[in-house]
């Protein structure tokens, strides 16, 4: 989901900050030189995306559309390395901190500009805080962006110097700052004093008004259809040979929202990549086209993002008898120990998945527990849970009732045209069946379901959220009640059950500590909670697969998405007959 669909939402994180120690980072992060037989520069490459973007402002809209067109077209004061993990420096170029850890002073870089000629000074770094703290439409991000539930002290002594201060100390350091692309004071200053912040740059938005520090600017919005970004000709990156960044003199997303028609598409060149990993039904077919030379296929191994089921368990709606079952936990560990994880994982994933008891697979080998408290008594543990709920198929027909006659039953919401979240909902919906609970599955399009998750709008969901870095601490807003990303009931006012708030203690346990081995041991204990309450219960973590053009140069896919658009700046178009290949 971008947190999420994302929703982009489980941003799960790792990284270790140093108390009392001493950094000093500079220069431009590697980059692999173009190959010498072609000029630097030049040619398009075409991507799909699956929906509309919601907005052009990060701040305010948490799809994953979004946020890949962030990738493109803003930038950092700091990035992770989606490939490595390793924290680099970006819009600063170096950084030290205090001796207690609290304090770090960055550098920026001198003679940035936006995609619109306006240079880049403290000023916008201060604006983007300032944003993300006072609008109330960027609560989401702004939870991200706290520690101990209190906003970072940002200050500037001079127009190439920020000091950020933490309130307390924190584990992860400057590596939440991977979240905050800085955008332009100049273009949305004046919408955030006027209170339309949260409009600002909304679809409809005309390219031209829209500026940023990144590879790309937005050239051309056909709705519903594409974006088109054209290279953007301030970009301050170099490569390690010197020539200016991208290499690309223009990307397209074209929106294709079924994922047979993005299959063609790419099996006929007409597409250079998408924006997620390849169907495990997909893969024999693209093997042949990779084996003739017009793919190249990427093996990632086991991805960190797990297919996940909630209910929605927040303030219950007047006159719906329904929510009082819906919302126990013993249905929840009914639906967990009533679904076979490897048949699951068969099925959906045709193999090519492990089963999983909890959101942090193993491909985030630090902070994975694998020995997770599970069920293990499969179905007719699952009736004895429907038991305990009032629940007996009274009238013998395969469903079980309440002692009131009411059916046990329930919708279930995913998204539609993505192939593996349907077939998983439809599993979900055959093995409780097995166990006498009717399970309705309703496939909305993505921007409409994820309009009814924010609204508070639907009984279930299966769905899939999006890791954006593997360190739990960067991901408070998910961990935490009050958080915006706490899925299955955002926002609390308090804790709604104790559960979740000894979940909030430890979690700001952890993320204050710099003992690395303590922060493990206390996420441990997260995530032990979190496997026997089952607010999210994860079925199977798949394999990852990513599928290039034979076109595309210098792709570094990550497990995370975007998985080739995390890196936008130096991809580059294989040339043909020494010269680039451009459309």
């Amino acid at each position: 989901m971008a947190r999420s669909t994302r929703l982009t939402l489980l941003v799960l994180a790792g990284a270790a900050a140093v108390a009392g120690a001493w950094w000093w980072l500079s220069g431009t992060p590697d980059v692999r030189p173009i190959p010498s037989d072609r000029p630097p520069g030049g040619g398009a490459l075409v991507s799909s995306v699956r929906a509309q973007p919601r907005s052009f402002n990060r701040y305010v809209a948490r799809d994953s559309v979004t946020d890949t067109i962030s990738y493109l077209t803003q930038a950092k004061l700091v990035r992770v390395d989606r490939r490595t993990q390793d924290l680099e420096p970006w819009l600063a170029e170096s950084w030290t901190v205090s001796a207690d850890g609290v304090t770090f002073t960055l550098r920026l870089r001198r003679g940035v500009q936006f995609s619109d000629g306006t240079p880049f000074t403290s000023a916008d770094v201060l604006f983007a805080f300032r944003a993300v703290y006072e609008d109330p439409a960027a609560a989401a991000l702004a939870d991200s962006l706290k520690v101990g539930g209190q906003p970072l002290g940002v200050t500037a002594p001079d127009e190439s110097t920020i000091v950020i201060r933490f309130p307390s100390a924190f584990g992860p350091g400057l590596r939440l700052l991977d979240n905050l692309p800085i955008l332009p004071r100049h273009r949305l200053e004046a919408a955030l004093a006027a209170g339309r912040f949260a409009d600002a740059w909304g679809p409809s938005t005309p390219p031209s008004e829209i500026a940023g520090l990144g590879p790309f600017a937005l050239e051309r919005h056909d709705i519903g259809q594409r974006l088109v970004f054209k290279r953007n000709p301030y970009y301050w990156r170099k490569d390690a040979a010197g020539y200016a960044l991208p290499y690309l003199d223009r990307l397209t997303l074209e929106i294709v929202p079924d994922q047979n028609a993005e299959l063609l598409r790419l099996d006929a060149g007409q597409i250079d990549f998408t924006q997620s990993e390849i169907r495990p039904e997909d893969y024999a077919n693209l093997k042949r086209a990779a084996d003739a030379g017009r793919l190249v296929l990427h093996d990632l191994g086991v991805g960190v993002d797990a297919d996940s089921l909630w209910f929605n368990l927040g303030p219950p709606k007047p006159g719906d008898s329904r929510l009082a079952w819906l919302r126990r936990a013993e249905l929840r560990r009914a639906i967990s120990c009533a679904v076979d994880r490897q048949a699951f994982a068969d099925t959906v994933f045709l193999g090519a998945a492990v089963p999983v008891w909890g959101p942090v697979t193993a491909a985030n080998q630090r902070w994975h527990v694998p020995d997770l408290p599970h069920c293990e008594g499969g179905a007719d543990e699952a009736r004895r849970l429907l038991a305990q709920l009032g629940f007996s198929d009274r009238d013998g027909n395969g469903t079980l009732e309440s002692a009131s006659g009411e059916p046990a039953r329930l919708t279930l919401m995913t998204q539609k045209g993505n192939t593996a979240l349907e077939r998983g909902a439809a599993v979900i919906r055959d093995d409780c069946a097995k166990v006498g609970l009717q399970v309705d599955v309703a496939a909305l399009e993505a921007g409409s379901l994820i309009d009814r998750l924010e609204r508070g709008d639907y009984e279930a969901v299966y769905f899939r959220f999006l890791t954006t870095d593997l360190d739990p601490a960067l991901n408070l807003d998910f961990w935490l009640s009050r958080g915006g990303a706490h899925v299955w009931f955002p926002a609390q006012p308090q804790p709604a059950t104790p559960w979740e708030a000894r979940i909030d203690t430890l979690m700001l346990e952890q993320v204050a500590t710099l003992d690395q081995e303590r922060r493990r041991a206390i996420f441990t204990e997260v995530q032990r909670i979190f496997a026997a309450e089952l607010p999210i219960v994860h079925f199977a973590a798949p394999r990852v697969y990513v599928a290039t053009s034979a076109r595309v140069l210098n792709a570094t896919p990550s497990v995370m998405r975007p998985m080739v658009l995390w890196n936008p700046d130096t991809l580059a178009v294989r040339p043909s007959n020494g010269a680039p290949a451009v459309r």
